[in-house]
């Protein structure tokens, strides 16, 4: 196995110049930390972790709890923090905390102490007093990102100014008969967002004079199969007049846009639809969206989180948003026809 000390020679320097070098810590000219990479990879150096945390107290891991590995957005934070976290020499241990009692349970009193971790971020997970405070207990930089938690750093969307500012993009059109599709109740767990979303489109409503219509409300389960089917019954009623629709999803305006395609209802003309999250494939169906930005947003909490392992700061941010127009909402032109 090649040594530390075997690389400095290579590069002509000494090891501790070598050592500084390969951990990024303490000051090295750019041109000598090049020489001391080219001879560690020339070699087939490996940094060991154990020596190195040994050597700095780190393990240069950061802990990430996630309730689901399965959906878009998450994995697009995930991407942002990891992507972040790689760059800077830092693994990612990566937890994922369930609405199994149980195994969240096993996860706060034995996986966090068990693999060591120089921080956590914590991914729109509402905890508990008592899963709070194991946080704290480890004595460990925590930020919370998608939430807020007592006592710890946070940052996240305003929920409500999404959807509102969503919905009067369309009233600014010159509609007034707008539809909604939202969260189903199974998703207010953590953070509420699915109220939180649907009260910033009825103030959006208010704000302009607007009565929301209760009919016109459907709710889903944040995919593009539920957003379709919570379209249809929006679209199929004989007695509405909607023209326009706010999805809390992206996800679920794409399922509107298809449902709209398949009941002959052309968009813009006669229906717009505004998504929110800033999905990928929202460019491919021209979809119109309140872009929360979620690999920026992963990258904003991993770059303050090696910043809090180097110090203490406390902080609370409120992440940015932008309405990206695209072909999916126009002024109202026609009203809907029937699907019968």
């Amino acid at each position: 196995m090649v040594s530390l000390d075997e690389v400095a020679q290579a590069a002509g320097v000494s090891p501790a110049t070598a050592s500084r070098a390969l951990s990024g810590r303490g000051h090295v000219s750019p041109a000598t930390r090049q020489r001391v990479s080219d001879a560690a990879e020339q070699l087939g150096y490996v940094v060991s972790s154990a020596a190195s945390t040994l050597a700095s107290g780190r393990s240069r891991s950061i802990g990430v709890m996630i309730p689901d590995l399965h959906r878009w957005f998450f994995n697009t934070v995930l991407t942002g923090i990891s992507d972040t976290l790689t760059r800077s020499g830092y693994d990612l241990t990566l937890y994922n905390v369930t609405g199994d009692v149980q195994l969240r349970r096993e996860i706060f009193r034995a996986f966090l102490r068990r693999r060591r971790v120089d921080g956590v971020i914590v991914i729109a997970l509402e905890l508990d007093a008592w899963e709070t405070q194991q946080l704290k207990d480890l004595g460990l930089p925590v930020i919370v990102l998608g939430g807020s938690l007592p006592d710890l750093p946070s940052m996240a969307i305003d929920d409500r100014a999404v959807t509102q500012l969503a919905t009067e993009h369309l009233v600014a059109l010159g509609h007034r008969h707008i539809g909604y599709i939202g969260g189903e109740a199974a998703f207010d767990v953590d953070y509420h967002v699915p109220s939180r979303r649907r009260e910033g489109f009825l103030w959006g409503l208010r704000q302009h004079g607007i009565t929301p219509d209760e009919s016109l409300v459907q709710e889903a389960d944040f995919t593009i199969a539920g957003g379709y089917a919570a379209a249809k019954q929006l679209y199929g009623s004989p007695a509405n007049q909607m023209t326009a629709l706010v999805a809390a999803s992206d996800e679920m305006a794409i399922g509107a846009l298809l449902a709209a395609r398949d009941l002959g209802i052309a968009v813009p003309q006669q229906m717009s639809v505004v998504g929110i999250d800033g999905h990928e494939l929202g460019g491919l169906f021209q979809l119109t969206t309140v872009d929360q930005q979620p690999a920026s947003q992963g990258r904003t909490a991993a770059e303050h989180m090696l910043r809090r392992v180097e110090s203490d700061e406390e902080f609370t941010i409120d992440l940015p948003y932008t309405l990206l127009v695209r072909g999916s909402t126009a002024a109202p032109t026609h009203s809907v026809p029937s699907s019968d």
